[in-house]
């Protein structure tokens, strides 16, 4: 029986193994290079360099931040040597593991290996998981706090449809702080009409004091507030109005101030005076309002404008990813001829034309239509049309990339009978090249459509217009309603979409 004589075998180890140990101990790789291992020591000694500067990066950092006054850096920097001593340890691991499989690998016999690699991965993943600031810990304990957020986008539908209000307002004057002239009279009370009163009609408005470096707030001159004449058996909102007219519904211990007012519309809560700066320019008494509001829906149900928003948005991102789509498959398509190769090498001037191309279409491609959207908005200002020259310019480099490739793995069988009679480049093209590429060409602007009105969801993030602009706004307004709204959209929208070019391929493809 013949025997199998593997490459490594014919080449043995240019030094002994000590000697291509102790090389690894002074310049990791070495060894294992002169073990004509050569691969295997470049992509330990990068492995390593590549880790000590991840290490090197991750405690500078650490040191520049102890130079700031934000106290969560100091404090992280206090917890340094529990970060560095480990990740310093596993490094010289390797380092002497390298060395050991430099060693063996100059062993006849003893080639390959993968213990090694395990230890670069785990320190990959290990300072990977401190450069990503990964907290289990946090996620865990504040899960919590997100579900009612969560919640409203996951369920949204109570803010698609509305009814018309009505709000019922009566308030009165506090005076803020007493001085010797008579304070704000109460209002007079009219029959059947909603009326509040507070007692005491002046007062020290709250105060924000710093003890031991900690701020703490001093609760202000405590009101009490009765109302009379509002709708029974109806939540009723407490307002605080300041002397330049900011408005806000007050809050106490973390919740808004709302009472249900009994059988015959009265009730009666004692409040604080809030926490309010005014400015120094202010001049003369500073009367500020407190304002009981009844809040009422009336008439039939309708559409709200979060919906209709959404809709039309939802529409705009749609025919948005179908014009890029449109407009990148008419420039590719030409495109397409000139990056494959197959149709190009039939001089060096075509072959230099098929290199640029691709060239051109690597370095487009390559950059992600959110930066096309940027720089698009700065030409053409904010809006769906820099959305659509953000993912056409995308289009052209990915389909053109697509299209050419397509060409090339066409059969050269026609090309070569269609060229055998004497016909043109042009004729080349048209009788042997297009019939084979209808059916890839299909597919392949089919599934762009489809990743363009994907996209087009997120361009919208930097002014690309589409859905994707109006989810920004709502949730900095911590609207998450509405924003759940159009994430819904999106969902159905992209399934539906996914559904129909599945349809289409299976049918003309």
């Amino acid at each position: 029986m013949a025997t199998r004589t593997t490459k490594r075998e014919l080449q043995p180890s240019l030094v002994s193994p000590p000697v291509a140990g102790i090389a690894s101990l002074f310049i990791p790789g070495l060894g294992q290079a002169l073990a004509r291992q050569v691969q295997r020591g470049l992509t330990l000694f990068g492995s390593l360099l590549t880790l000590v500067g991840l290490f090197a990066w991750q405690v500078s950092l650490l040191a520049t931040r102890e130079q700031g006054i934000d106290a969560k850096f100091v404090k992280a920097l206090d917890r340094r040597p529990a970060f560095v001593i480990p990740i310093l340890a596993l490094i010289v691991i390797l380092w002497l593991w390298i060395a050991w499989d430099a060693y063996r690998q100059a062993q006849p016999g003893q080639r390959g290996g993968l213990s090694v690699f395990a230890l670069v991965l785990a320190l990959f993943f290990i300072l990977g998981w401190k450069i990503s600031e990964i907290n289990l810990y946090k996620l865990a304990t504040e899960l919590s706090d997100a579900k009612g957020p969560l919640s409203r986008v996951l369920w949204p539908w109570e803010a698609a449809v509305t009814r018309d209000v009505e709000t019922t307002v009566a308030g009165a004057d506090i005076l803020s702080p007493c001085d010797d002239l008579p304070p704000p009279s109460p209002p007079v009370e009219t029959p059947g009409e909603p009326y509040v009163v507070a007692d005491p009609t002046c007062g020290d408005l709250s105060q924000q004091v710093e003890e031991g470096g900690v701020l703490k707030t001093v609760p202000g001159t405590l009101l009490t507030v009765v109302g009379r004449g509002f709708e029974p058996n109806t939540e009723t909102q407490i307002w605080w109005s300041d002397p330049i007219g900011n408005k806000f519904q007050m809050r106490q211990e973390g919740r808004y101030l709302a009472i249900m007012t009994d059988d015959e519309g009265a009730f009666q809560i004692e409040i604080h005076m809030p926490y309010r700066l005014i400015p120094p320019s202010s001049e003369g008494r500073q009367v500020h309002r407190v304002e009981a509001r009844q809040v009422s829906s009336v008439g039939d149900l309708k559409f709200s404008d979060a919906l209709k928003h959404n809709v039309e948005k939802m529409v705009e991102t749609i025919v948005l990813g179908m014009m890029a789509t449109l407009f990148g498959i008419i420039f590719s398509v030409p495109v397409s001829f000139l990056a494959a190769r197959n149709l190009m090498s039939g001089s060096p001037l075509t072959m230099a034309l098929y290199y640029i191309t691709r060239t051109l279409l690597n370095i487009v491609r390559s950059i992600e239509p959110l930066i096309w959207a940027i720089l698009a908005g700065v030409i053409v200002g904010l809006g769906p049309f820099a959305g659509v020259i953000a993912l056409t310019v995308h289009s052209i480099a990915a389909l053109g990339k697509l299209y050419s490739e397509s060409i090339e793995s066409i059969d050269p069988g026609p090309i070569e009978a269609i060229q055998a009679t004497g016909a043109t480049r042009l004729q080349t093209i048209m009788y042997a090249v297009v019939p084979q590429m209808i059916p890839p060409f299909v597919s392949f602007s089919i599934y762009r459509w489809d990743i363009n009105v994907r996209m087009s969801t997120v361009i919208g993030l930097v002014g690309g217009g589409g859905i994707g602009f109006l989810l920004t706004q709502y949730i900095r307004l911590l609207d998450y309603r509405s924003a759940g709204i159009a994430v819904w959209f999106i969902a159905i929208t992209v399934a539906t979409l996914d559904y129909v070019s599945a349809e289409i391929r299976q049918r003309f493809v």
